[in-house]
């Protein structure tokens, strides 16, 4: 069983019509929006609201080379408790063409515990990204056509801010030069790319509640600065009418299936390094009406995803995770521990030692949001009997709920231990609270995340993002929750530093105000938001055969 690929696998399932899973899940005919026989799109204005459900929260230790196996998780735990006869959703993010195409490849679960048809999510999915791409970049047009028709408004051609995006991998647009080519093909300034899923149009998406409030937050963009230093918004260029009709389709969530038949909602992709890494606020608000335990993830490991969800998505849609879960691996821990990837599958007791610090770390940060955490150890087939016995006693000992999980394996079988353990803390009452409150300054709220939540005990400011500080302050955006960009893999800003360290600085070399988003990114160390291929990008292991099936997509 263990030698199929997740490909593999996702092929030999057999899938049910797309009418059969919104059936189960209550969603009625004329919500259903087809997109073939397995996938669809859900208007939510013909859902039936009921008692919101309560949400389950899937994050993790740092991530490593080795793989945590998060998505993987969240499948199987929510195809655990449909085993288990309970009204359950699984919500998560689409995967970006790019990283698949790059490092990381496929991003729908693996093994027995995916969400399906993994093809399609995995590639143009229902085009929900090519219409955030399109709509970004119309914006680049619009702005690029004003100044070249006049600048009526006094754009500054060296402060606009907005830049295009493009998804997919790919360094060599980073910068660029746009309007070369004299007076008839407008004005030349410095232009560049992001990757598609750090458009603030991505962010929008994902933390809108509906069209008007779609329409309302795009045009509260700051897209540049006029000579005299005076923001310039959407709402300026009069667009956000016409940026939210582009989006008018992509905005509605998207239904699938897990390899189980459990339903899915897969909705948004915004990274959790540089952006807020979860799903659509709308795609958890729609599985809460319709289902009575609703499991998602945030992006990385407690540090990002986890605090972003929690103080960035949950305090904008007004709800509380009900339950946290952290998933670790003896893999990832060994790693933490100094052990080599090619060594992962020597038997090292002492590694697990050194290594589970970062493990400890990320449970204490889920307990300062007064939430009661639930180790999920994702099992391996290297694991031993002594070092998977290391981890549980040193659990008991520090008395967190541990579930030894196989779901890629075994699929929601495999994940009962934990959903009933998340089942009791679920009815258990929680004490939550978020981090900081939005009225702290810009500055406190950044230190209170390094030192509250990665360890650190000093931030400094570069002199461009103290500049950045003042100018956001004189723009009254002070009240915006942080969103922190930082490598994953270290609670530091040094990617190399693993385990949990402590005492040290992190510098926020510069800020961006995403107005329409409504926070504010801090950039740490050298964080990109465009990210390069590898030096054999996964897309050397892709092909399609002769009667259309992709090949190689994990």
């Amino acid at each position: 069983m263990a030698h199929l690929s997740d490909l593999e696998i996702a092929n030999q399932s057999t899938l049910k019509p797309i009418g059969d899973i919104a059936e189960k899940a209550g969603i009625p005919a004329d919500a259903l929006e087809q997109y073939g026989h397995y996938k669809a799109k859900v208007d939510i204005n013909k859902i039936d609201k009921k008692d919101k459900g309560k949400v389950v929260l899937v994050t993790a230790m740092s991530p490593t080379p080795a793989g945590e196996g998060k998505s993987t998780v969240t499948v199987g735990l929510s195809d655990a408790f449909n085993q288990l006869k309970k009204n359950v959703m699984v919500a998560l993010r689409e995967p970006a063409l790019g990283p698949t195409f790059g490092i990381k490849g496929g991003a729908t679960g693996g093994g027995y515990a995916q969400v399906l048809p993994m093809e399609d999510i995995n590639l143009h999915f229902n085009g929900d990204f090519h219409a955030i791409t399109t709509a970004n970049n119309a914006l680049s047009a619009f702005i690029d056509n004003h100044i070249h028709q006049g600048n009526e408004l006094d754009i500054d051609q060296r402060r606009i801010e907005w830049k295009r995006v493009l998804d997919m991998n790919d360094r060599a647009l980073r910068q660029i030069i746009v309007g070369l080519g004299g007076p008839t093909q407008g004005v030349p300034r410095e232009d560049g790319f992001n990757i598609t899923v750090a458009s603030e149009i991505m962010a929008i998406l994902c933390l809108a509640t509906g069209i008007k409030d779609l329409k309302e937050k795009i045009s509260k963009i700051t897209i540049g600065y006029t000579k005299d230093r005076k923001p310039v918004s959407v709402a300026d260029l009069k667009v956000e009418g016409a940026l939210a009709m582009i989006l008018k389709d992509a905005i509605k969530p998207n239904l699938v299936q897990t390899i189980e038949g459990t339903p899915a909602l897969v909705h948004g992709g915004p990274f959790a390094n540089i952006a807020h890494g979860c799903n659509s606020i709308l795609a958890t608000e729609t599985a809460r009406d319709l289902a009575d335990i609703v499991v998602t993830e945030a992006g990385f490991g407690s540090d990002l995803g986890a605090e972003k969800f929690i103080d960035i998505k949950a305090r904008e849609a007004g709800f509380e995770p009900s339950a946290v879960v952290v998933v670790a691996t003896i893999r990832a821990l060994k790693m933490h521990g100094g052990v080599a990837k090619d060594q992962l599958k020597n038997e090292n007791v002492s590694a697990l030692q050194d290594g589970i610090v970062n493990l400890e770390r990320h449970v204490d940060n889920v307990k300062k949001y007064g939430l009661e955490p639930v180790i999920a150890l994702n099992a391996f087939v290297h694991d031993t009997e002594a070092e998977t016995e290391f981890v549980i006693n040193w659990a008991k000992e520090k008395g967190v709920r541990l579930s030894l999980t196989e779901v890629w394996e075994k699929g929601g079988q495999g994940g009962i231990d934990l959903a009933q353990n998340v089942l009791e803390v679920i009815e258990e009452p929680q004490s939550f609270k978020h981090l900081y409150d939005l009225d702290l300054p810009l500055e406190e709220k950044v230190e209170t995340i390094v030192k509250e939540i990665y360890g650190g005990s000093k931030v400094t400011f570069t002199s461009k993002a103290q500049k950045q500080l003042q100018s956001f302050k004189d723009n009254g955006w002070d009240n915006y929750p942080i969103c922190m960009a930082k490598t994953q893999y270290s609670f530091t800003d040094d990617q190399t530093q693993l385990g949990a360290p402590s005492d040290f600085e992190i510098t926020i070399r510069e800020l961006e105000a995403k107005t329409g988003a409504g926070f504010i990114v801090a950039l740490t160390g050298a964080i990109m938001t465009m990210p390069g291929l590898p030096k054999k990008p996964a897309a050397l292991n892709m092909d399609v055969t002769d009667d259309g099936h992709a090949q190689g997509l994990f």
